[in-house]
Formats: C-alpha cells, structure tokens, sequence
C-alpha cells in the first residue's frame, strides 16, 4: 500500500512471473537468466519415459515380428502385381492356376517314391519255405494287412522259383535282382516279375501303401508262376538253370 495525502491506497499484486522480471530487470547487470543444459534434459525425458507405466501398451515383440512378416508379405505381394500383367488379379490368376496343376499332378501321380540307394535284402535271416510264405501272406490278406501281404506274397514268388531250380538260392538277394533273373527264366511274365518287385520296394522301403487289389494282382502271378515251364534250352535269354530244368 502507499500513503497519499494521508490516504492509504491498495496497489495490485504483481504477477509472479511478473515480479521475477522486474527483478532481473532491476539487477542491471548482463548475466543471461539460468536454464537447464540440453544433455541432461534429454537424459531426464528418457529416464521418465522408460518407466513401465509409459509401456503397459506397447505390442510385445511376437506382435511386432508379425507386424514385420506381415509388412515384408504385402511389400512382396505389391511388388509381384506391379511387374504382372493384370496387377493384382493377373497374379490372384497365375497363383490359382499353379495350384491347380500342383493338385492335378499330385492326384496323378501321388506321393513320390523314395527308394533307398542300396535295397535290402528280400528275405530276412531266417530261411522260410514258399508254403510258409504263402500261409503268412494269406493270414495278413486275411486282417486287412495288404502291406505285410504284398511283402510275404513277393518272398512266397522269389522262394518258390528257388525251390524249381529257376533260381539260385542266394541270401542278400533284392527284389529286383530276383524279378531280373526270373524275368530271364520266364519271359512271358517279366513284365509282371518287375511290376511285383516295385510293389514290394513301395510298400517296403518307399512308403506306400498296398491295396487289396495289389495284392490280388500279386497272388495271381504267383499261381501263373507255378505253371509257367521254363525258356527252352535253345531260346535266346534262356537262364542256365532254366535249361537244366527244363532237361530235367
């Protein structure tokens, strides 16, 4: 307040910002007013700011490699319907149109084979008579095992051409090598001979699966085989113990 002509009168408050300015203004000197250097601002506004409270919604780092997969998938996909005629549609057509030949081709030609490098061996250690591979085969057959059958029927076909002499007896024998050197015995089954031995590698080491007809088809060649006669010694091809059989 001040005092005029014995009259008290009340002067406004300043302001405080106000206030602050008339006293540097009043200090008449050059001294620059204080601030906070830049460094340690920033450093205070990250340490403020990496508090967890800030987070709570952040996406969390499986979201965010999605969202990236996602992002590199449409760049590509934009990328492909720029350089292909029709853009986008023209690439919806190429990509329907590629599966349907992947479709019809699987469909055809079903599950690749894979055949080993080396096959094993046709008959396992312990020997067995054709009977005794034929009464295995039917008792498989019999369940709906056609796998187990194919298998037994094939070891009944080799066994019982060794047992006519039309064979050698050989252990570590493939099912190939034996349709080959058969196929030499009775020509006019060769074809079947190796269509056999392929049924058995399929099922055995390629990982198909038989059906009831393969085997049926297999059990037929093994009942022609039993009355095929042999090559006659003088036919070209013959195999030397189908012409001994033969002069038997």
């Amino acid at each position: 307040m001040t005092v005029t002509g014995g009259v008290l009168q009340a002067v406004p408050a300043l302001p405080s910002a106000a206030v602050v300015a008339v006293r540097l203004l009043a200090r008449g000197d050059d001294e620059p007013p204080v601030t906070l250097p830049r460094d340690p601002a920033r450093e205070a506004a990250e340490r403020e700011l990496s508090k967890q409270m800030y987070h709570e919604n952040d996406p969390s780092w499986l979201q965010r490699a999605l969202e990236a997969f996602w992002d590199w998938v449409d760049d590509l996909l934009g990328a492909a319907s720029t350089a292909t005629p029709g853009g986008a549609l023209g690439l919806v057509v190429i990509v329907v149109a590629a599966l349907a030949v992947g479709a019809a081709l699987w469909w055809r030609l079903g599950t690749p084979r894979r055949r080993p490098v080396t096959a094993p061996a046709l008959f396992d250690d312990r020997p067995r008579s054709a009977a005794e591979h034929r009464a295995a085969a039917e008792a498989h057959a019999t369940q709906g095992h056609w796998n187990q059958a194919v298998q037994e029927r094939m070891r009944a076909v080799v066994r019982a051409l060794e047992e006519r002499a039309l064979l050698d007896p050989r252990p570590g024998r493939t099912a190939d090598e034996a349709a080959a050197e058969a196929g030499r015995a009775l020509p006019s089954h060769s074809d079947r001979l190796r269509t056999a031995a392929h049924d058995f590698d399929d099922v055995t080491y390629g990982g198909r699966t038989a059906t009831e007809d393969t085997y049926r088809g297999l059990a037929a060649l093994d009942g022609d085989l039993e009355r095929a006669k042999p090559a006659l010694a003088g036919s070209a091809g013959a195999h030397p113990d189908a012409r001994q059989g033969a002069a038997g």
